[in-house]
């Protein structure tokens, strides 16, 4: 009897095996000849050789499918481990953006954020519109890091509008960076997923990766730097205006955000849906708009988006 042990990398055993291993028991089901079990990271099989074999294909198919769209239900493993060609179909290697932490293949997936991936080559200023979950600051992170990592840029600086989502938050303690910090909480999530954790560290102390609220960015020159600027929807016309200004030499912005969850004030137009009609057609300045098709989020996530878009 030969044992093979599968590591499932950085993945929340949890989420991987299941609450009360319910998807470990399910993928047991399909190989009543090996003994699984599983500790901690590692799956660990004892039995025949071809046995562990189609084993290892099907949960690096499992763990493929979890990295491309963050979840994984019994049903998608299920279906999985019955298909004969365990991993979907092979794709465009020019859509790889880069190799994250432990290797994890950071890639544009859907045709608008590889349209995307393609537009940052050709022009300076990009906008990318769209729904949740589509991957629109994801994948522009995903190149300012590689921007980055090829000494295309210097820095990396991100930035967002701070705006509650309809809740009055009243008074947070601490100082400026531990007061804004759960608003600019995603694009530290994105960069988590790219950059090693004592590298980025490193970088937020020596000021090569900034991220800082929009109102920061008044009377600044941002060279030699790939600037981003997340939920734009929420930033009136002046402030955009005077973010779009902070262009320097060698910069890179782009700009993403959301038109149906504008969160500003009933009188105030968002600066983004603004920006959209009058920079069209300016020589350097692109356009991305994603759509439903494009959300890689949970699959109730498309539904969600689909089902308000019906209503308005």
């Amino acid at each position: 009897m030969m044992e093979r042990r599968i590591t499932i990398g950085e993945i929340d055993p949890v989420e991987f095996y299941g609450i009360n291993d319910a998807k470990l028991t399910a993928l047991k089901e399909f190989f009543p000849k090996l003994k699984v079990t599983a500790r901690g990271n590692e799956i660990i099989a004892r039995g025949e050789e071809k046995e562990l074999e189609l084993l290892h294909e099907k949960v690096n198919a499992l763990l493929e499918h979890y990295n491309r769209y963050n979840v994984l239900t019994v049903a998608n493993l299920k279906r999985l481990v019955l298909e004969d060609e365990a991993v979907e179909d092979p794709e465009d290697p020019a859509s790889i953006i880069l190799f994250g932490n432990g290797g994890k293949i950071v890639r544009a997936r859907t045709p608008n954020q590889r349209a995307l991936l393609e537009m940052a080559r050709m022009n300076d200023l990009l906008f990318a519109t769209g729904p949740a979950g589509s991957g629109k600051t994801y994948t522009a992170i995903a190149l300012a890091v590689r921007a980055l990592r090829d000494k295309e840029v210097k820095r990396i600086i991100l930035s967002r509008p701070v705006v509650e989502a309809g809740e009055n938050l009243g008074f947070l303690p601490g100082d400026m960076k531990e007061k804004v910090d759960p608003y600019l909480q995603p694009l530290y999530d994105a960069l988590a997923d790219m950059i090693p954790p004592r590298k980025l560290v490193d970088y937020m102390e020596n000021n090569t990766i900034q991220i800082a609220p929009l109102a920061y960015m008044r009377g600044r020159t941002l060279n030699n730097a790939f600037v981003i600027l997340d939920e734009a929807q929420n930033t009136t016309r002046n402030q955009l205006k005077m973010f779009l200004t902070r262009m320097g030499a060698s910069a890179k912005f782009v700009v993403t955000g959301d038109a149906s969850q504008i969160d500003l004030p009933r009188h105030a137009d968002s600066g983004l849906t603004h920006a959209r009609h009058l920079l069209a057609g300016i020589p350097g300045v692109a356009f991305v708009e994603f759509d439903a098709g494009d959300i890689v989020r949970h699959r109730l996530v498309k539904e969600i988006v689909n089902a308000y878009a019906r209503e308005q």
